[in-house]
């Protein structure tokens, strides 16, 4: 055998000896899509001034992830339409949190918060990593999850989270009995 084909043959082996220990030992990617369960992660809660784990926060709990920022103009136009869901859905079960990636302090985003009336709770990630762990695509994105923190909605851009079809999935979904 030629020396040429022992470097093709040992280049050959290399590679895929290379992309099976890339298969067998890299860490799994999980997707974050509908039918899974939402990753966790942890927040600034400017209301507790305080990090929270989302997953433990919400834990049973049918919550709306909206992942944002105050300078993102369909965010501004999606807020209102969150508020009245949760002016109508809140006494029932609904949970919002409504994560800023805004990469200023606390006080810039309560001021925007404050300005648009919104109760639903404000939390914060400076460094904007939840849009890696959501695998988002920009903002704003949203995650509706069940109980069980299962991922039943997904949504990319802004949304009418008030209207007839989401308030009745909604409502079914609080309906349905925690496990």
């Amino acid at each position: 055998m030629s020396r040429q084909w022992i470097a093709v043959l040992c280049l050959a082996s290399g590679i895929g000896l290379g992309a099976w220990a890339l298969v067998h030992f890299s860490p799994e990617q999980v997707r974050v899509e509908v039918g899974a369960v939402a990753p966790d992660y942890r927040v600034y809660d400017l209301a507790r001034g305080d990090t929270i784990s989302l997953r433990a926060r919400y834990k049973g709990q049918v919550t709306l992830v909206n992942i944002w920022a105050t300078w993102c103009v369909p965010c501004r136009a999606e807020m209102p339409a969150m508020q009245r869901a949760y002016d109508t859905l809140a006494a029932k079960g609904l949970k919002i949190a409504a994560v800023s990636i805004d990469v200023t302090g606390p006080e810039s985003v309560r001021q925007f918060t404050d300005a648009l009336g919104l109760k639903f709770d404000i939390l914060q990630d400076q460094r904007g990593d939840i849009q890696t762990a959501y695998q988002t695509t920009g903002v704003p994105e949203s995650f509706l999850l069940n109980r069980q923190g299962v991922i039943v909605k997904r949504v990319i851009g802004a949304h009418e989270w008030d209207s007839p079809v989401n308030r009745a999935l909604i409502e079914r979904l609080i309906a349905e009995p925690a496990t």
